[in-house]
Protein backbone atom coordinates (compact mmCIF):
# COMPACT_ATOMS: atom_id res chain seq x y z
CA UNK A 1 0.00 0.00 0.00
CA UNK A 2 1.26 3.44 -0.76
CA UNK A 3 0.76 7.13 -0.14
CA UNK A 4 -0.18 8.66 -3.27
CA UNK A 5 0.79 12.50 -3.37
CA UNK A 6 -2.08 14.89 -4.45
CA UNK A 7 -2.53 17.51 -6.68
CA UNK A 8 1.10 16.86 -8.09
CA UNK A 9 1.89 17.34 -11.50
CA UNK A 10 3.85 14.77 -13.24
CA UNK A 11 7.69 13.76 -11.77
CA UNK A 12 9.92 16.24 -12.56
CA UNK A 13 13.38 16.78 -12.38
CA UNK A 14 15.20 18.68 -10.29
CA UNK A 15 18.21 20.88 -11.31
CA UNK A 16 20.65 23.10 -10.00
CA UNK A 17 21.57 26.39 -11.30
CA UNK A 18 24.48 27.87 -10.02
CA UNK A 19 24.54 31.35 -11.68
CA UNK A 20 25.47 34.82 -9.63
CA UNK A 21 24.19 37.32 -12.49
CA UNK A 22 20.47 37.85 -11.17
CA UNK A 23 19.15 37.92 -14.75
CA UNK A 24 20.22 35.03 -16.26
CA UNK A 25 19.35 33.41 -13.08
CA UNK A 26 15.94 34.67 -13.55
CA UNK A 27 16.48 33.46 -17.29
CA UNK A 28 17.10 30.11 -16.47
CA UNK A 29 14.87 30.02 -13.92
CA UNK A 30 11.65 31.04 -15.43
CA UNK A 31 12.72 29.31 -18.90
CA UNK A 32 13.30 25.53 -17.06
CA UNK A 33 10.15 26.12 -14.67
CA UNK A 34 8.37 26.68 -17.65
CA UNK A 35 9.58 23.30 -19.47
CA UNK A 36 8.07 21.15 -16.00
CA UNK A 37 12.01 20.71 -14.33
CA UNK A 38 12.14 21.92 -10.48
CA UNK A 39 14.75 24.74 -10.46
CA UNK A 40 17.02 25.68 -7.30
CA UNK A 41 19.05 28.53 -7.81
CA UNK A 42 22.42 28.98 -6.10
CA UNK A 43 24.28 32.54 -6.23
CA UNK A 44 27.75 31.62 -5.40
CA UNK A 45 30.05 28.37 -5.68
CA UNK A 46 30.27 27.70 -2.37
CA UNK A 47 25.91 27.54 -1.91
CA UNK A 48 25.97 25.45 -5.34
CA UNK A 49 28.20 22.89 -3.82
CA UNK A 50 27.04 22.53 -0.63
CA UNK A 51 23.34 22.20 -2.69
CA UNK A 52 25.17 19.58 -5.16
CA UNK A 53 26.65 17.63 -2.92
CA UNK A 54 23.56 16.28 -1.62
CA UNK A 55 23.68 14.08 -4.83
CA UNK A 56 19.72 14.95 -5.11
CA UNK A 57 19.46 16.79 -8.56
CA UNK A 58 18.78 15.49 -11.63
CA UNK A 59 21.35 17.47 -13.11
CA UNK A 60 23.65 21.01 -12.40
CA UNK A 61 23.65 23.67 -14.76
CA UNK A 62 27.03 25.53 -13.55
CA UNK A 63 28.61 28.88 -14.33
CA UNK A 64 32.76 29.19 -14.29
CA UNK A 65 32.82 32.63 -13.04
CA UNK A 66 31.27 32.48 -9.69
CA UNK A 67 31.89 34.53 -6.06
CA UNK A 68 33.67 32.53 -3.44
CA UNK A 69 34.54 29.18 -5.54
CA UNK A 70 34.52 29.33 -9.29
CA UNK A 71 32.93 26.34 -11.57
CA UNK A 72 35.93 24.27 -12.15
CA UNK A 73 36.72 23.98 -8.79
CA UNK A 74 32.77 22.77 -7.45
CA UNK A 75 33.05 20.46 -10.42
CA UNK A 76 36.38 19.22 -8.78
CA UNK A 77 35.55 19.32 -5.42
CA UNK A 78 31.91 17.09 -6.46
CA UNK A 79 33.69 14.60 -8.23
CA UNK A 80 36.09 14.41 -5.41
CA UNK A 81 33.77 13.28 -2.96
CA UNK A 82 32.06 11.24 -5.39
CA UNK A 83 29.13 13.03 -6.49
CA UNK A 84 28.17 12.27 -9.96
CA UNK A 85 25.28 14.17 -10.69
CA UNK A 86 25.92 15.64 -14.71
CA UNK A 87 26.91 19.03 -14.80
CA UNK A 88 26.59 20.99 -17.37
CA UNK A 89 28.83 23.94 -17.67
CA UNK A 90 27.01 27.71 -19.06
CA UNK A 91 29.60 30.32 -18.73
CA UNK A 92 31.11 33.63 -21.40
CA UNK A 93 34.88 31.71 -21.52
CA UNK A 94 34.87 30.39 -24.68
CA UNK A 95 38.17 29.82 -25.71
CA UNK A 96 39.22 25.76 -26.56
CA UNK A 97 41.68 25.87 -23.37
CA UNK A 98 38.36 26.62 -20.89
CA UNK A 99 36.11 23.96 -22.54
CA UNK A 100 39.02 21.49 -21.43
CA UNK A 101 39.27 22.51 -18.43
CA UNK A 102 35.71 22.11 -17.94
CA UNK A 103 35.77 18.75 -19.50
CA UNK A 104 38.52 17.80 -17.05
CA UNK A 105 36.87 19.20 -13.79
CA UNK A 106 34.32 16.68 -14.50
CA UNK A 107 31.64 18.50 -16.77
CA UNK A 108 29.68 16.28 -18.17
CA UNK A 109 29.16 19.28 -21.42
CA UNK A 110 29.99 23.08 -22.09
CA UNK A 111 27.64 25.57 -23.49
CA UNK A 112 28.94 29.29 -23.71
CA UNK A 113 27.03 32.20 -23.43
CA UNK A 114 25.13 33.50 -25.72
CA UNK A 115 23.71 30.48 -25.97
CA UNK A 116 20.27 28.96 -27.58
CA UNK A 117 17.88 27.63 -25.02
CA UNK A 118 16.46 25.35 -27.27
CA UNK A 119 19.72 23.54 -27.50
CA UNK A 120 20.38 24.06 -23.92
CA UNK A 121 17.35 21.90 -22.94
CA UNK A 122 17.60 19.19 -25.64
CA UNK A 123 21.16 19.05 -24.10
CA UNK A 124 20.03 18.94 -20.46
CA UNK A 125 17.29 16.35 -20.98
CA UNK A 126 19.83 14.10 -22.62
CA UNK A 127 21.77 15.11 -19.22
CA UNK A 128 19.00 13.49 -17.22
CA UNK A 129 18.06 10.91 -19.72
CA UNK A 130 21.72 9.62 -18.47
CA UNK A 131 21.67 10.19 -15.09
CA UNK A 132 17.96 8.50 -14.76
CA UNK A 133 19.38 5.16 -15.67
CA UNK A 134 22.36 5.29 -13.62
CA UNK A 135 20.33 6.92 -10.27
CA UNK A 136 18.92 3.96 -7.82
CA UNK A 137 14.72 3.24 -8.39
CA UNK A 138 13.97 3.91 -5.06
CA UNK A 139 15.06 5.83 -1.72
CA UNK A 140 14.35 3.70 1.11
CA UNK A 141 14.55 3.58 4.83
CA UNK A 142 13.65 0.90 7.27
CA UNK A 143 10.46 0.19 6.35
CA UNK A 144 10.23 3.49 4.40
CA UNK A 145 10.45 3.55 0.69
CA UNK A 146 9.76 6.53 -2.13
CA UNK A 147 9.59 6.33 -5.26
CA UNK A 148 10.89 9.38 -7.46
CA UNK A 149 9.20 8.18 -10.78
CA UNK A 150 5.75 7.37 -9.61
CA UNK A 151 5.88 9.89 -6.32
CA UNK A 152 4.79 7.00 -4.68
CA UNK A 153 5.44 6.87 -0.68
CA UNK A 154 5.52 3.34 1.26
CA UNK A 155 5.56 2.72 5.22
CA UNK A 156 4.90 -0.59 6.41
CA UNK A 157 1.74 -1.04 4.99
CA UNK A 158 0.07 2.90 6.03
CA UNK A 159 -1.74 4.55 3.38
CA UNK A 160 -1.47 8.68 3.70
CA UNK A 161 -1.76 11.54 0.99
CA UNK A 162 1.36 14.07 1.10
CA UNK A 163 1.15 17.70 -0.59
CA UNK A 164 3.27 18.53 -3.10
CA UNK A 165 5.62 20.45 -0.02
CA UNK A 166 5.59 17.40 1.88
CA UNK A 167 6.75 15.57 -0.37
CA UNK A 168 9.90 17.14 -1.35
CA UNK A 169 10.43 17.76 1.97
CA UNK A 170 10.84 13.96 2.19
CA UNK A 171 12.49 13.97 -0.40
CA UNK A 172 14.99 16.07 0.06
CA UNK A 173 15.64 13.98 4.03
CA UNK A 174 15.51 10.64 2.34
CA UNK A 175 18.48 11.96 -0.32
CA UNK A 176 20.90 11.36 3.04
CA UNK A 177 19.77 8.69 5.42
CA UNK A 178 21.45 8.98 8.49
CA UNK A 179 22.88 12.34 7.99
CA UNK A 180 21.65 15.70 9.34
CA UNK A 181 20.10 18.28 6.79
CA UNK A 182 20.89 21.42 7.86
CA UNK A 183 17.66 23.78 7.74
CA UNK A 184 18.68 26.53 5.08
CA UNK A 185 19.76 23.46 2.65
CA UNK A 186 16.05 21.81 2.98
CA UNK A 187 14.58 25.44 2.79
CA UNK A 188 16.36 26.06 -0.86
CA UNK A 189 16.26 22.29 -1.78
CA UNK A 190 12.07 22.39 -1.17
CA UNK A 191 11.20 26.39 -1.86
CA UNK A 192 14.27 27.38 -3.98
CA UNK A 193 15.69 30.18 -1.70
CA UNK A 194 16.11 31.24 2.29
CA UNK A 195 13.82 34.13 2.20
CA UNK A 196 10.65 32.70 0.65
CA UNK A 197 9.12 31.29 4.12
CA UNK A 198 9.82 32.22 7.44
CA UNK A 199 12.43 29.66 9.11
CA UNK A 200 9.43 28.72 11.90
CA UNK A 201 7.18 27.54 9.05
CA UNK A 202 9.84 24.88 8.03
CA UNK A 203 8.69 23.73 11.42
CA UNK A 204 4.69 23.37 10.65
CA UNK A 205 5.51 21.46 7.30
CA UNK A 206 7.77 18.91 9.48
CA UNK A 207 4.98 18.15 11.76
CA UNK A 208 2.51 17.67 9.09
CA UNK A 209 4.89 15.43 7.22
CA UNK A 210 5.61 12.89 10.66
CA UNK A 211 1.83 12.57 11.43
CA UNK A 212 1.91 10.99 8.19
CA UNK A 213 5.28 9.39 8.56
CA UNK A 214 5.82 8.92 12.38
CA UNK A 215 2.19 8.09 13.45
CA UNK A 216 3.78 5.61 15.84
CA UNK A 217 6.17 6.76 18.77
CA UNK A 218 8.03 3.40 18.36
CA UNK A 219 8.91 3.52 15.11
CA UNK A 220 10.22 7.06 15.08
CA UNK A 221 12.01 7.91 11.43
CA UNK A 222 12.34 11.82 11.41
CA UNK A 223 14.47 13.56 14.17
CA UNK A 224 15.08 16.79 15.02
CA UNK A 225 18.38 18.18 15.62
CA UNK A 226 18.15 21.40 17.33
CA UNK A 227 20.22 24.54 16.49
CA UNK A 228 20.95 22.61 12.72
CA UNK A 229 18.59 20.75 11.13
CA UNK A 230 16.36 17.51 10.33
CA UNK A 231 17.56 13.87 9.38
CA UNK A 232 15.48 10.70 9.11
CA UNK A 233 16.86 7.77 10.72
CA UNK A 234 16.68 4.02 11.72
CA UNK A 235 18.08 5.25 15.48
Amino acid sequence: MAFKTTHLPPARSRVLVVEDEPGMAVLLECGLEDQNYSVTIARDGVQGFDLAKKDGFAAVILDVKLPLLDGYSVASLLRARGVATPILMLTAMDSVENVICGLDAGAEDYMTKPFSFIELLARLRALVRRNSKQRPAQLQVGDLMLDPSSREVTRAGVDAYLTKTEYLLLEVLMQSPGHVVLRQEIIRAVWGATDVIEPASLDVFVKALRSKIDRLPARKLIYTVRGFGYKISEQ
